[in-house]
């Protein structure tokens, strides 16, 4: 009994033993959690595309717990709206966000950096020349434009404690500030220069130096990588495939026409507008308006085809919808203001609207002939022809209708009904449009409508 309780005083002494043990393993100083530093570069245009990644990033570095967030910056500038947008996300962060000036911060970039709890800049950094340009012609904006990025600049400056009278001069050349700039001159500031008028912290060469200034030892960087579904939208944002998409939109569209109730092509098209579209939604491209564009167009070419026939005004307008639609959805205006739209993107996408619609057109007359003859086809249409010579007949009514005269009883689109000798007949046109209470003419009984033409 004596021997039994020793035993279980042992393990009990040992138990208490590991449990210390732990304890002192848990709080020791080289096994300390790493604090997360996120790193985030903006290193393109500014543009929706790049205000969509900024967004994800920042989300991201939230559910991470990142102590800070380091934006790596070399960029030229771009969309005023944008820039203001990735602004407004960097002063309501509630994680700190310094900016790292690799090589330029100019225009937006600059609105973006001092909008940072703190600016640090590599050597031969520049930082400023934040006016307003045309997307078209590089020229200054109108001055509403200029007005707006002025007020964004001096409020950006007050909310992170730098002179916001130098952060104006960035976009006004007609302010003077003694002893910084002349009048007649925007200021662009270099690394000594930004250092000496609080645009800058310090001149650093890695991120490892910004993160010791901020008296963190123990650190893990983490950086921004698009997910699986942010690489699978770029994809689809290549110009390549969003021609490729329009293709088999207005393939799709025209081959459900030619084969009713096939729905394989009507469901390829609706699948390829999603594609099309969803991309450029998610990054701001493609707006509601857009859209609605888009559909409007179609819907004016289902009321031109099976409800008007011919080709009128809804016809063109149909085209011009889809057409504009399409083309205004790949590019980054504000409810048809083009300002900021350059010329290249103008005329890269028309070129893919315009390349798709001659590939579709190509593709349309070189398969129609063909299209019956697949194997994968003909298991859900019938393309065989019964010919009369083989002995078989598909006269539903006797030749004697032949010749006979009557009405239109209901619109032919080409198909309809036609009132003969006070009898109602299904009937057909030769593909011409024949409007109700027109006179028309038997022409052939073969099939189980009569072929009729207007007289």
């Amino acid at each position: 009994m004596k021997t039994k309780f020793t035993l279980q005083l042992l393990l009990l002494v040992f138990l208490v033993g590991c449990t210390f043990f732990w304890a002192n393993a848990q709080d020791s100083p080289g096994d300390e959690v790493k604090q997360k530093v996120y790193i985030l570069d903006i290193k393109d245009n500014i543009d929706p595309r790049m205000n969509r990644k900024v967004k994800l990033a920042l989300e991201e570095a939230k559910n991470l717990e990142a102590h800070m967030i380091i934006i790596h910056m070399d960029t030229y500038g771009g969309a005023v709206n944008d820039a203001d947008d990735i602004r407004t996300m960097v002063l309501e962060s509630t994680i700190p966000i310094h900016a790292y000036i690799d090589k330029d911060a100019a225009s937006a970039g600059a609105l973006i950096s001092i909008a940072c709890d703190s600016i640090y800049m590599a050597r031969g950094a520049s930082i400023g020349a934040a006016t307003v340009v045309v997307g078209n012609t590089g020229e200054a904006a109108p001055d509403k434009y200029q007005s707006y990025m002025r007020s964004m600049m001096r409020s950006t400056a007050e909310a992170r404690g730098r002179d916001p009278k130098i952060a104006e001069a960035m976009v006004d050349q007609n302010l003077e500030i003694e002893g910084v700039t002349r009048k007649g001159e925007v200021i662009t500031f270099t690394v000594s220069e930004a250092i000496a008028n609080g645009f800058c912290e310090a001149q650093v060469d890695s991120f490892d130096e910004i993160i010791k200034r901020n008296n963190i030892q123990n650190y893990q960087i983490i950086a921004y990588e698009p997910s699986l579904v942010e690489d699978i939208i770029a994809f689809f944002l290549n110009p390549v495939v969003s021609g490729f998409l329009i293709l088999i939109i207005f393939a799709g569209i025209y081959f459900e026409i030619q084969t009713p109730g096939v729905g394989f092509p009507l469901a390829a098209s609706i699948t390829a507008i999603v594609l099309y579209f969803i991309p450029y939604y998610l990054t701001g491209l493609a707006s509601n308006l857009e859209i609605a564009i888009f559909i409007t167009g179609v819907v004016f070419l289902v009321v031109e085809i099976f409800v008007l026939p011919g080709f009128g005004i809804f016809g063109i307008l149909g085209i011009i919808g889809v057409l504009a639609g399409l083309t205004m959805g790949m590019l980054p205006n504000e409810q048809f203001d083009f300002t900021f739209v350059s010329s290249g993107k103008l005329f890269a996408a028309l070129l893919t609207v315009i390349l798709g619609v001659i590939a579709a057109t190509i593709t349309i007359f070189s398969l129609t002939p063909k299209i019956n003859q697949w194997r994968a086809f003909s298991g859900i249409s019938l393309a065989t022809t019964l010919q009369k010579t083989e002995g078989y007949t598909s006269s539903f009514y006797s030749e004697s209708m032949v010749g006979k005269e009557g009405l239109a009883h209901t619109r032919l689109l080409p198909s309809g009904k036609v009132l003969i000798e006070d009898e109602i007949y299904d009937a057909y046109s030769r593909g011409e449009f024949i409007d109700r209470g027109e006179k028309i003419k038997v022409i052939s009984t073969e099939g189980t409508s009569l072929k009729v033409k207007k007289i």
